[in-house]
């Protein structure tokens, strides 16, 4: 899968936005990777219902993610909310969504795992009454010096066609598989090209 390099404007959704805001000022402070316990951004309690939260295990392409919160709105749009909520935890990301949908998503994980920078991606996907509505993620990796020991991801959806189906939305149906429109990774802050021009449009390939 190809990544893209870009700048934190690619992102849509304004609480996204803010939630990489701080975590950018948290790494400027640093120049490392922002610490998970350090990361305090405004009314992050209203947000966590469109959130996840993962304590990566291993390392390279052996490594997994283990979940160690999910918010109540994703569980509805995975298909997952009829798991008691102290069971959707403390399982590993490729054990909850199933082999096609892991192979589906592992890639933007590891691409923050990677680069050890934050991830963006938007994909359009059909909800059940055929409306198209724009899946958006935002991974943001923490953790000691350049080691990522978390990731932290959140989740947004939105239709220009109004109302939809959240239901099940990024479940396993052939009519409902996403299609991606973008896939950013937000690094174009800490490499600026030559006379300070950004790389605009500059490609990173993850194999």
């Amino acid at each position: 899968m190809e990544f893209t390099s870009a700048d934190p404007s690619v992102i849509r959704f304004v609480k996204q936005r803010e939630l990489l805001d701080s975590w950018l000022r948290a790494r400027r402070k640093t120049r490392t990777l922002p610490a998970i316990g350090n990361y305090q951004p405004e009314r992050i309690a209203d947000e966590l219902i469109d959130m996840m939260e993962f304590e990566v295990i291993g390392d390279g392409n052996a490594a997994r993610f283990l979940i160690t919160h999910e918010g109540a709105r994703l569980a509805t749009t995975y298909g997952s909310e009829h798991i008691e909520p102290d069971q959707r935890t403390n399982r590993f990301l490729d054990d909850a969504v199933g082999p096609a949908r892991y192979a589906r998503v592992s890639p933007f994980y590891r691409a923050c795992l990677a680069r050890r920078r934050p991830v963006y991606s938007i994909s359009t996907v059909l909800d059940g009454d055929g409306k198209e509505v724009s899946y958006e993620r935002l991974l943001l990796p923490f953790g000691d010096a350049d080691t990522v020991e978390q990731i932290v991801g959140s989740y947004k959806t939105i239709s220009i066609e109004g109302r939809f189906r959240i239901n099940n939305l990024m479940g396993i149906r052939p009519e409902a598989n996403p299609v991606s429109v973008v896939t950013a990774v937000i690094d174009l802050d800490f490499f600026p090209g030559p006379a300070g021009h950004p790389l605009c449009g500059a490609v990173i390939e993850l194999n």
